[in-house]
């Protein structure tokens, strides 16, 4: 991020913006309960080196906030998501291009550009893929725009066609999974050791190996390790 205090900057950054919100949010039975449910899984998010510009709730259910890179983008809005299911289900967008800083120093920081377009259009075909019968199960989506606003070639080493491949395997395998399966998906990512994670849910290390496999869980860290660069990011060591 640039240090732009009340200046518009002239030259853009470029980065990786996420956009979330809460599905279905006015059906929820107690808003009050979900805003501070939402806020906690952000502050926790917000502590990882990923976010380089803290992910805030804006208006009702939506939050924003940059992250370093693509692969992180899609960690974050994974992991945050895993803190809200099975109950509550969160919509992602992430967007890569430049933007600009007007005002750092703002409440939310006051900056736009294609990074913001895009993500904010991956949110809608996100939204609109999950309204069709055969990809109900989409939450998640990405985008890239160059500076005029216009599709750009991809500034980044993931192409954008195998993000939104991975993105749509991904919420269908999350689609199907059983609260647990969710958990120990969250407890791989996060790098617990399986032993510990056992203990938490009452059963054997080797159920939580089992689980893992047969849920698709291992299998999505695994995708998502080699999409950040390496096979076995995230991924807690044996025993």
């Amino acid at each position: 991020m640039s240090d732009a205090s009340t200046s518009t900057e002239r030259t853009p950054s470029q980065g990786v913006v996420l956009i979330g919100d809460v599905v279905s949010s006015r059906d929820h039975p107690d808003r009050p309960a979900l805003q501070a449910r939402l806020r906690d899984a952000l502050e926790r998010a917000n502590r990882s080196e990923r976010v380089t510009q803290p992910l805030h709730i804006q208006l009702g259910d939506e939050f924003q906030g940059v992250v370093a890179t693509l692969a992180d983008a899609l960690c974050v809005g994974l992991d945050v998501r895993l803190d809200l299911l099975p109950d509550v289900e969160l919509r992602i967008g992430v967007g890569v291009g430049p933007f600009w800083v007007f005002d750092a120093e703002a409440t939310p920081i006051s900056q736009d550009g294609p990074a913001w377009w895009a993500a904010r259009r991956a949110i809608e075909s996100a939204k609109g893929l999950g309204g069709r019968p055969g990809t109900r199960h989409v939450r998640s989506w990405a985008v890239t725009l160059g500076e005029d606003g216009r599709e750009a070639e991809n500034p980044e080493p993931i192409p954008f066609a195998t993000v939104n491949a991975y993105l749509g395997l991904q919420d269908f395998v999350l689609a199907s999974m059983r609260p647990r399966h969710l958990r120990l998906l969250a407890a791989a990512l996060r790098g617990e050791p399986q032993r510990e994670v056992a203990r938490r849910e009452g059963i054997t290390q080797s159920a939580v190996s089992q689980a893992l496999s047969s849920s698709g869980a291992q299998a999505l860290v695994l995708a998502l390790g080699a999409l950040s660069g390496a096979a076995t990011a995230g991924v807690s060591a044996p025993g």
